[in-house]
């Protein structure tokens, strides 16, 4: 009987409260799992990643960083992005820095893919997941890895259509970051890939998906760009999914949804 490997999966982690809440949830949890991977493009204020979050991170035990369309926002990114050993912007950037792939123990390999719908000119996610499954295919016994996207996107449909997609390429889990609300749709598309539209958020509970209520309101009764500030609240939010995988087939057997709420402790 093959052994199963349990995957964590964090959303979008958004600013200090964010952090401090992810850290929190793993000193107490994270022997649970076998690899742990967490959406980080909104750790640093908000927007972007410092290497001093990175890093911090990296001695969390955090096994692999995702991100999306803020992972740009940092001037600092472009002067470690190379150099991390764990983080992955989205694959379908072209010709920038890092990598939009990353293969741990020639076992799993972790994918951030970013949506076009309602979100910047980017070259087209389902070309370029043929692209790169015709490169694992290549470079490693591809059909038996456990296999995991990170689809950053605005739109339900499209990360449905992405997952229904990435399935029949052989992936085994295909989970949406990005609106930062926690969906109730997980489940096991044919037998073997798990998929959940959205992990949700990691960081204040009384916010706007993490930010300040007043800028938020001023932006969407006035049209006119405001400053987004991290939302501090005395409760936090720490959204996730666990996925089982069969270790030797790579197939997802379960997909389960983790939703905590802490007090902030003055």
């Amino acid at each position: 009987m093959s052994k199963n490997f349990k995957l964590l999966f964090l959303g979008d982690i958004v600013g200090r409260p964010g952090r401090e809440i992810v850290q929190k949830f793993l000193n107490d949890n994270i022997s649970k799992y076998d690899f742990v991977i967490a959406n980080a493009e909104n750790a640093s204020h908000g927007f972007g990643l410092t290497q001093k979050n990175h890093d911090e991170f990296l001695q969390l035990g955090i096994n692999c960083l995702t991100s999306g369309n803020h992972i740009w926002d940092k001037k600092d990114i472009f002067t470690y992005i190379d150099e991390s050993p764990i983080l992955v912007r989205p694959y379908n950037y072209s010709n920038v820095q890092g990598v939009g792939f990353r293969v741990f123990d020639n076992k799993i390999v972790v994918i951030n893919m970013l949506g076009r719908t309602f979100m910047p000119p980017i070259d087209c996610p389902f070309k370029a997941l043929d692209e790169l499954v015709l490169k694992l295919k290549q470079d490693f016994d591809f059909e038996n890895m456990i296999s995991f996207v990170d689809f950053h996107a605005e739109a339900t449909a499209e990360k449905i259509c992405f997952a229904q997609y990435a399935q029949s390429l052989g992936i085994k889990a295909v989970v949406g970051t990005h609106t930062h609300v926690q969906t109730a749709d997980e489940k096991i598309i044919n037998s073997a890939c798990a998929y959940l539209t959205d992990a949700g958020f990691c960081g204040a509970y009384d916010s706007v998906i993490g930010m300040e209520f007043e800028g938020s309101y001023k932006r969407l009764t006035t049209s006119i760009p405001s400053r987004f500030d991290v939302a501090q609240s005395d409760l936090s939010q720490l959204n996730a999914c666990e996925i089982v995988f069969d270790y030797k087939t790579g197939v997802a057997k379960k997909i389960k949804r983790i939703n905590f709420i802490y007090e902030v402790k003055k």
